[in-house]
């Protein structure tokens, strides 16, 4: 395929202007005065001014069409829920339970590498979002958790102090008090910007508080492409550059202040304990031990700074919000007035006193420097955290990652936060040699550079855990145990499939990088939701190939299992079998991930269209992209069983799957009968993809029979649902049958990604993206929000349901992925540039750090921080595709398939269908 040239001929965006400017925001000078030590934020960055308004968000309602159809759900959900929460556990999906601080448009990049448990921070300086705990997340912000600042002119006549925050936050009391309302909250924000190019963050202070001081904070996170120990650290760093571009020498003092909390009500819980420490290479601070409620994993926290000839170190290991704290809040404030520092022999405190129940205790670190008239300095500043033990709430209990280079000590917190003090000038370089190629690709608009980068913060705010494989190396498959009465004799692969019974499997780790989970989103409590990550692992393959065929392997070894558990599908009242052998998982689980999968209990995901064919494109897509033998391999026994287990869905013995007039895919809310769009597209992909695997594995039988079914199931595709313009949405007679659905090409999308021929003819997947284009994108706001999942031939929105009438904003990204991989770059960009306008722009609805699963056309969410956006990495993939697939032979799938009629009568009997055990379903 031709790259670099638009549709049109000409050169790739050539109509395209930049999004921003820097010196919009930040005057030039400004800039000039920042640029050493990287002070200066780069050219291009999410910006937004300190003083923007942090509007609240809306959040989506269903119709009362809607609410009255799901009604019978509704109760099953609410007594499921409630069921849950007197075992103290969250349900997977939970609509009735409310934060108590409404979401609002205030993220920004959050802190740390992947699977720490992460901590977010505001646009305008607020940390928020905590997820220390898996299945814990508290979005509202810990106020007492502040840089400040305090600038003595020499000669004391010009004094300035401030939070280096906006005060105007809900957090914060009207009246003055002991507490952090005492502090001078006077930052206004207007001449102060922020600068988000995830991993990294830079707030630029133009002469506030201070006119004649210039203050830059680079916010630095260890998350490096490629690199999985680093990675995995969790630490951030805060470097404060300073000009002083007065004719006085002035004294700095940065103050960094941190609660003994993990958010929410946690620090009033009692027992916590804070320490001050004198570290090595001029490094200390303070460690906040924090005891946790619920026998949860205690959390150490490390603050600290680093001295040098120019800048000395003092903390105040602790203080509190009032008059009854030794120190309070206010008094801490006032000694840093009075003197910019604290007093040295804070260092010899030792350990305080655990905290009483209902107080709040802090900690402060400060960091002061005399900076000459028209001098720079630099101050450095780290948070680190030691949360050692992740624990789920069935039991099972797990290192995370980081342990394994840092052991799991909770003082380990002290050498995270030093190293980090001490490298990130490299993690910088290497975060400069992975991005600085897009960035400078002037193909690119650059709302897709900055918006490529900063959707990457869902893999440390999305709820990742990354853990130490606990248990020796074990092969994907075992012995079947002896009360199995599911023994299955694979003949299209030459050899016995076994299959792993009823008990866990014991974990591998062949790639030699840990387990690893993220969330489907903040909102559904599920690890590692399969069908949804079809649409995220474009990001993992591209940056963490290892862990991309690691989580493809503990879904290999899924398909193998069975658990008889028998639970109730909330949807109709059924009760069936949690997993069924052959079938692929929803999830890895949620309360005992790998263990119990199968968290989603709404509909029988055994009866899914989408899961198996997803679960063979994906590994044909990174034994591709990868050209890993050995993992195709280990992964083929699950392959060959989940396609031969799909088949019992072709009910007419066409070769081609039909859906079953429920929602049996992804999009679980939108029912859909017989042959599919979405489904039988997969279906087809599928068998091709399972047919280049199998030869590239030397099973060239089993290649030909995929491809006989595979001439056979197309013909019944296009012969029931093409119309001369696209795909209708499925063979029925609905309501919906004929609209025209935004995702109907996914597996196409999946077989260009790979490098294997196209499924139809060039000119009519063109044809279908470009109506597409015309109905589900442009005429829906004209474009600038996306591309909606259904619309009627007539140019109406299908109001089907909710999800028909909702933008996805993973499924648009995905699509503008495939059009790219088919030559159509401006329509491509067009569609993908809608969910930029309306999630991330400044006119748009505010999701910016919290993309949502779906919005409708009048910007109500549902469901943020969602996995699914991620897919604007499949846009990349598209661009920049692996060097493996583009160096690959060009495969040709019908190669062999095309024999005598009365050979391909013979393939076609010899291929054994699937009996289906009758307690399947």
């Amino acid at each position: 395929m031709p790259r670099g040239k638009s549709s049109s001929g000409g050169s790739l965006f050539y109509r395209r202007k930049h999004s921003w400017r820097r010196d919009e925001l930040v005057s030039r000078s400004t800039l000039h005065l920042l640029d050493f030590d990287d002070g200066t934020p780069p050219e291009h960055a999410w910006r937004r001014k300190l003083s923007s308004h942090a509007n609240r968000l809306k959040e989506f309602n269903v119709t009362f069409r809607e609410a009255f159809k799901m009604m019978k759900l509704g109760l099953r959900l609410w007594s499921y829920v409630r069921e849950e929460a007197s075992q103290g556990r969250k349900a997977p999906i939970d609509p009735f339970t409310r934060e108590s601080t409404k979401p609002s448009a205030s993220q920004g990049v959050p802190l740390g590498g992947m699977g720490t448990g992460s901590i977010s921070r505001g646009f305008r300086g607020e940390f928020k979002h905590w997820q220390i705990t898996p299945g814990s997340c508290d979005m509202s912000p810990v106020m007492e958790n502040q840089f400040s600042i305090f600038i003595t002119r020499e000669g004391g006549t010009k004094k300035y102090s401030s939070v280096l925050a906006p005060g105007q936050h809900d957090g914060l009391k009207k009246s003055s008090d002991d507490g952090i309302s005492s502090w001078d909250w006077k930052l206004r924000g207007d001449r102060s910007t922020y600068h988000a190019l995830f991993p990294r963050a830079w707030t630029v202070y133009d002469g506030e508080p201070d006119p004649e001081l210039k203050l830059s904070c680079r916010q630095i996170s260890p998350f490096i492409p490629h690199n999985y120990e680093e990675s995995s650290l969790p630490v951030s760093v805060f470097v404060y550059t300073l000009v002083n571009t007065g004719k006085e020498r002035a004294k700095v003092s940065l103050v960094m202040t941190w609660a003994n909390s993990i958010g929410g009500l946690s620090h009033q819980s009692g027992g916590h304990v804070n320490e001050p420490f004198i570290g090595e290479n001029g490094i200390s601070g303070v460690l906040l031990h924090h005891k946790t409620a619920n026998n949860n994993p205690p959390v150490t926290f490390a603050v600290a700074a680093r001295e040098n000839q120019n800048v000395d170190v003092t903390v105040l290991p602790i203080f509190g919000l009032s008059g009854e704290s030794s120190v309070t809040a206010k008094e801490m404030w006032g000694t840093m007035v009075q003197g910019g520092c604290f007093d040295r022999d804070n260092f010899n405190a030792g350990p305080s006193m655990p905290s009483s129940v209902g107080d709040t205790v802090c900690a402060a670190v400060s960091a002061s420097t005399w900076v000459e008239p028209h001098g720079r300095c630099t101050v450095v500043f780290s948070l680190a955290w030691s949360s050692p033990k992740v624990k789920f709430k069935k039991g099972s209990t797990y290192h995370r990652r980081y342990t394994k280079f840092y052991g799991t000590s909770p003082r380990s917190a002290i050498n995270l936060a030093q190293d980090a003090l001490m490298k990130y000038k490299h993690w910088e370089e290497e975060i400069d040699k992975w991005q600085t190629p897009i960035l400078r690709d002037e193909r690119f608009p650059e709302w897709y550079k900055i918006t490529l980068f900063n959707e990457l913060y869902f893999l440390v705010a999305g709820g990742t855990v990354w853990i130490v494989d606990v248990l020796p190396d074990s092969d994907l498959s075992s012995s079947l145990p002896e009360d199995s009465d599911l023994p299955l004799h694979n003949s299209t692969c030459n050899s016995t499939v076994p299959l792993i019974g009823s008990s866990p499997p014991d974990f591998d780790d062949k790639e030699n990088v840990g387990k690893f989970l993220y969330l489907e989103g903040v909102e559904y409590f599920m690890w590692c939701t399969y069908d949804v990550h079809f649409y995220a692992s474009f990001a993992l393959l591209d940056l963490f190939p290892k862990i991309e065929l690691s989580i493809q392997r503990d879904f290999a070894r899924a398909v193998l299992r069975e658990d008889r558990t028998r639970v109730r599908f909330l949807a109709d009242g059924t009760w069936g079998t949690r997993k069924v052998i052959g079938a692929v998982p929803h999830d890895l689980g949620a309360h005992d991930p790998w263990h119990e999968l199968n968290a989603y209990n709404i509909h029988d995901t055994s009866r899914w269209k989408d899961l198996n064919p997803k679960f063979v494109l994906q590994v044909y897509r990174d034994f591709a992209a990868t050209d890993d033998m050995s993992f195709g391999r280990d992964v083929w026994p699950a392959v060959c069983t989940a396609m031969e287990y799909i088949e019992q869905f072709d009910r007419d013995g066409d070769c081609m799957i039909e859906n079953d007039g429920f929602p049996d895919q992804t999009y679980d809310a939108w029912t859909v009968l017989g042959v599919s769009a979405y489904c039988g597209c997969l279906w087809l992909a599928a068998l091709q993809a399972a047919a280049a695997m199998a030869r590239s594995l030397g099973h060239d039988d089993y290649a030909d029979r995929c491809m006989v079914k595979f001439a056979k199931a197309k013909h019944v595709f296009e012969a029931k649902l093409w119309n001369g313009s696209y795909f209708n949405y499925d063979s029925g007679t609905s309501y919906s049958s004929h609209s025209i659905q935004a995702d109907q090409l996914a597996g196409q999308w999946y077989t260009a990604s790979s490098g294997l021929p196209p499924l139809f003819d060039e000119d009519r997947i063109k044809c279908t993206l470009q109506k597409i284009f015309d109905y589900n994108v442009m005429r829906v706001k004209g474009g600038r929000i996306g591309a909606v999942n259904g619309m009627h031939p007539n140019g109406k929105v299908d109001e089907t349901c909710m999800q028909s009438r909702e933008i996805w904003t993973g499924v648009t990204y995905s699509l503008a992925a495939t059009m790219l991989l088919h030559g159509m770059e401006d329509q491509a960009f067009t569609t993908a540039q809608g969910i930029f306008l309306a999630g991330w722009s400044e006119e748009g609805y505010g999701y910016w750090f919290q993309t949502p699963e779906a919005w409708t056309i009048d910007g109500h969410y549902r469901s943020l921080i969602y996995m699914r956006p991620l897919a604007i990495w499949a846009m990349q993939h598209a661009l920049s595709p692996p060097r493996a697939i583009l160096e690959a032979p060009k495969v040709n799938t019908m190669e062999r398939a095309y024999v005598s009629p009365g050979a391909l009568q013979f393939l076609q009997d010899s291929v054994r269908k699937i009996t289906p055990k009758s307690g399947c379903f």
